[in-house]
C-alpha cells in the first residue's frame, strides 16, 4: 500500500485516476490535511515537521509500505521524516526535477503559491548537482492564480497557468511546481517541454511501495521507469 499525503482534497481523484490508468492493483491510502499547508505558509515548512511525521507514522501503522507527499511546499520535511516513519517517503516533484535538469540548464519554475518557489528551486539545484549538470533556475509566480484555486474556479486557475507557460521565454524547460497545475500541461502551446509532477511522482511511489520491505528507508532513484 502507498500512502499519499495531500494538503488539498482536489488531488485525491487525480491520483486515483493515475493509479487506475498506469498502476492497476496498487492500493492507495489518502491522508488530507489542508492545515499543514496553511501553517507552513505562515510559519515555514519546518513548523509542520512533527505533524507530518505523525501522519506518516500513522500511515505506516495502517500498512503503508511507502509514502508520497503531493505538496511541494512541505515535500522536503516529508522526505526528512522517513527515518521516523520507517519506510521510504518521497516528494512528488523529485522525479520531475530530475527530468527537468536532463532537458537543459535553463529551468523556469512556475508556481501559483509563493511558498512553493524556493523549495522547488532548491530541489532542482539538488538534482542538478546529483547529476553533475549545470543549471540556472528562474522562478515566476503566476499572478492571481492561487486565489482562483482557493475559490474553486479551477478553470480560471489553469487558464492563468497556461498563459504564464505560453508567454515564457529564455527557458529550455518549464516546471509546473504544484501538482494542481498539471492539467495545464495539456493546453499549453509552449515551445519547450512543460513538466508536471503527478504521473512521474506516482510512478516513483508505486515503485517504492512494491519493492521495499517493511522497515526500508530512503527514497528511490527518481529515474525509475514510468511503468513501474
Amino acid at each position: 500500500m502507498l500512502a499519499l499525503l495531500h494538503t488539498s482534497a482536489v488531488h485525491v481523484p487525480v491520483f486515483d485516476a493515475l493509479r487506475d490508468a498506469a498502476h492497476p492493483g496498487l492500493e492507495l491510502r489518502h491522508h488530507v490535511d489542508a492545515g499543514l499547508l496553511e501553517r507552513a505558509r505562515r510559519d515555514g515548512p519546518e513548523a509542520v515537521a512533527a505533524s507530518v511525521a505523525a501522519v506518516l507514522t500513522r500511515a505506516v501503522s495502517e500498512g503503508a509500505r511507502a509514502a508520497l507527499c503531493t505538496c511541494s511546499t512541505i515535500g522536503g520535511v516529508a522526505e526528512a521524516a522517513a527515518a521516523v516513519a520507517g519506510v521510504p517517503v518521497l516528494r512528488v516533484d523529485r522525479p520531475m526535477a530530475a527530468a527537468a535538469v536532463a532537458v537543459g540548464p535553463r529551468v523556469l519554475v512556475l508556481a501559483a503559491l509563493e511558498s512553493t518557489l524556493a523549495p522547488t528551486a532548491a530541489l532542482i539545484e539538488e538534482e542538478a548537482q546529483r547529476a553533475g549538470r549545470p543549471v540556472e533556475v528562474r522562478t515566476r509566480l503566476v499572478d492571481g492564480a492561487w486565489p482562483r484555486f482557493e475559490a474553486g474556479d479551477v478553470g480560471d486557475y489553469l487558464r492563468r497557468v497556461v498563459e504564464a507557460a505560453d508567454s515564457a521565454t529564455g527557458a529550455d524547460v518549464i516546471v509546473l511546481a504544484q501538482a494542481s497545475m498539471a492539467p495545464a500541461r495539456e493546453s499549453t502551446t509552449a515551445r519547450v517541454p512543460v513538466l508536471a509532477s503527478p504521473a512521474p511522482g506516482l510512478a516513483a511511489g508505486a515503485h517504492a511501495a512494491r519493492r521495499v520491505r517493511p522497515g526500508g528507508l530512503g527514497h528511490p532513484d527518481p529515474g525509475v521507469p514510468a511503468g513501474e
